[in-house]
């Protein structure tokens, strides 16, 4: 059984795109660095754990930018609360 999809708000996904790459383009170079940076017979063993932990940074900040991106665009669709109407309180 499936579950009705709701529509909801698009994020801008180039936007998002644009800077999900900047931030590929800093994990590439810090994968290099720790790969170049290893001495010899332990390239595997000193650069590893460091590649490993850029990626989950670079995962964490990902999904981060994408939840907030939602968020945003959420945000956008509505006015602010104090916009909402024009019920105005009449007084006697």
């Amino acid at each position: 059984m499936t579950t009705p999809r709701t529509t909801t708000t698009q994020m801008d996904r180039e936007a998002f795109k644009r800077q999900v790459r900047a931030e590929l383009e800093t994990l590439l170079e810090e994968v290099a660095d720790a790969v170049d940076n290893a001495p010899a017979g332990r390239i595997i063993r000193d650069s590893e754990e460091k590649v490993r932990d850029a990626f989950a940074e670079f995962r964490r900040k990902t999904f981060e930018q994408a939840l907030q991106k939602k968020v945003n665009a959420a945000e956008a669709a509505f006015p602010p609360s104090g916009q909402q109407g024009h019920w105005k309180e009449e007084t006697a």
